[in-house]
């Protein structure tokens, strides 16, 4: 089940666009996204978005990076594995190998959970009655901000749009070049059970749960593959999505069916959303954080700033990651091909014609990419990124430790972001309280083993619920072992001996 590297199943599909007689590191469009692959992501490692560019109707779907189903592993998932291991064995050295695969199956545990959306953010703004002309739409990888503009009734209007790490929220600014003409819906929805409501100050709360469980996307069987409502066992997360909007001039009115903005100069909408995760090892019910208290914090917070200081914290942060390299493959940025946006570039590019800038630019989207889905104290990026808007996303969004999960991390530190690291460490880390259990568990032996899917819960086992995953994969027990290589990695990049001898050396070693 070896897969799209991660990101380039954005990169890939979204074929971005970008001319360097603006920003050798821009990618543009001349035209809204049509469909999710098409937009634009922006994240600051927790809350992600992809951003349509729609004119009189825009989309930004969103993401919270803790939002999953489930929880915590629960205990001896299949306490009958260990009877079938020497079965299995003896098979092997047999030489029959159908029936060492039906006996591998009885030696699998439960699938992993899904990484799930946070909701839709959906924007109806009057632009006109004329059609726009001038259309632009654009996501700066150099500063992490994402620009919509065009032309309408003779009115110029622009959104930015970018997801601050130091004020954990995301900012989008409408802008009109005359005053008054600022007058548009809007409105949140999620496909997870939630309630909106208006709460005080002219902010709309969406506050849902998660399910219980979400079987994989390529799980086929009769039985309903989201399940809600088994909260008693610590499964199924609380979560709250918070908007706000702040007007200069005009007026602001929210009540359970969006937020109305008539006749504003200037709008700032802000993003806040937090859920209940704890911890891989916490049930998110009982032991969870509380989080209307954390989104709410969030948004009072950013709320109080200027954009112009909002935007100042965003780009000192993010520059301070993404700044460290730069790239330069040669080419000439006065050619042809520099000014074509990149639909119609790649497409020349894809036939052989040269274009080593393109693929500089390439290669600092990984960058990007990486910084907006993977920082300190967060979760590591999973399959998607932090991006994605299925309930039940490709093979769940999860951690498939078999390769995709250390692709997202190979050029971490060659690119320069050693600390980026750091959520998959932490991983590691929880995959060896876990997985100890599962190798005492379903091989009763010492040390610790991880198998072909995690999650948030740091699943060990091998999945299949109990007999339904191919051996091939499901049974394949070596990502502890690829895991570990990222340790090794991280010291020898950093010459961190601390790091060697109190983390990485012991989890080599089997704890």
């Amino acid at each position: 089940m070896t897969k799209t590297h991660p990101f380039l199943l954005v990169l890939i599909a979204v074929t971005p666009l970008f001319a360097f007689c603006q920003n050798p590191l821009k990618l543009w469009y001349e035209q809204p996204a049509k469909v999710w692959t098409e937009a634009l992501p922006i994240g600051n490692g927790r809350l992600g978005a992809m951003v349509f560019g729609g004119e009189s109707e825009e989309l930004i779907q969103l993401n919270e990076s803790t939002l999953w189903s489930g929880g915590p592993v629960a205990e001896r998932v299949n306490p009958d594995a260990p009877k079938y291991l020497p079965l299995v064995r003896e098979a092997i050295i047999a030489g029959d190998y159908n029936k060492a695969s039906d006996l591998s199956k009885k030696m699998q545990g439960v699938y992993s959970e899904g990484y799930l959306p946070l909701g839709d953010l959906s924007i109806k703004q009057e632009i006109g009655p004329s059609n726009s002309t001038g259309y632009y739409r654009d996501l700066n990888i150099s500063d992490a901000v994402a620009t919509t503009r065009f032309t309408s009734g003779g009115v110029h209007f622009s959104r930015q749009v970018f997801s601050s790490a130091p004020d954990q929220v995301i900012v989008v600014r409408f802008t009109a070049d005359r005053p008054g003409r600022l007058t548009m819906k809007i409105t949140a929805r999620s496909p997870l059970r939630s309630a909106l409501s208006a709460r005080a100050n002219n902010v709309l709360s969406l506050r849902g749960v998660a399910p219980s469980h979400v079987d994989p996307n390529y799980v086929k069987y009769n039985h309903e593959p989201i399940i809600y409502g088994d909260s008693g066992n610590c499964r199924g997360m609380r979560f709250e999505w918070l908007l706000k909007a702040v007007n200069h001039g005009g007026t602001v009115r929210v009540d359970t069916s969006g937020i109305d903005v008539k006749g504003a100069n200037e709008v700032l909408l802000f993003v806040s959303a937090a859920t209940s995760f704890n911890g891989f090892d916490k049930c998110p019910v009982s032991q969870g954080k509380d989080e209307v208290a954390l989104a709410t914090k969030y948004l009072n917070t950013a709320s109080s700033k200027s954009y112009r200081q909002l935007l100042a914290m965003h780009l000192a942060d993010y520059h301070r990651y993404f700044n460290r390299v730069s790239i330069n493959l040669g080419g000439d940025s006065s050619g042809v091909k520099a000014t074509l946006p990149t639909d119609k570039r790649l497409a020349v590019y894809s036939f052989g014609s040269a274009d080593p800038q393109l693929e500089a630019l390439y290669y600092q989207y990984g960058r990007y990419l990486l910084i907006s889905s993977s920082r300190p104290g967060g979760q590591p990026a999973n399959l998607q990124g932090i991006w994605n808007n299925s309930m039940r996303p490709p093979w769940s969004s999860n951690y498939t430790t078999n390769i995709n999960l250390q692709m997202n991390y190979w050029p971490v530190e060659t690119g320069n972001l050693a600390e980026l690291h750091q959520p998959l460490i932490r991983l590691i880390q929880e995959l060896s309280v876990t997985g100890q259990r599962v190798a005492r568990e379903f091989y009763q032996l010492n040390g610790w083993v991880v198998h072909h899917n995690s999650d948030i819960w740091a699943l060990a086992n091998p999945v299949g619920d109990l007999g339904n995953g191919d051996p091939k994969w499901a049974n394949w027990a070596m990502g502890a072992n690829w895991l570990c290589r990222h340790l090794w990695d991280h010291y020898r990049f950093t010459g961190n001996m601390k790091f060697l001898r109190d983390t990485a050396y012991p989890l080599m070693k089997g704890r």
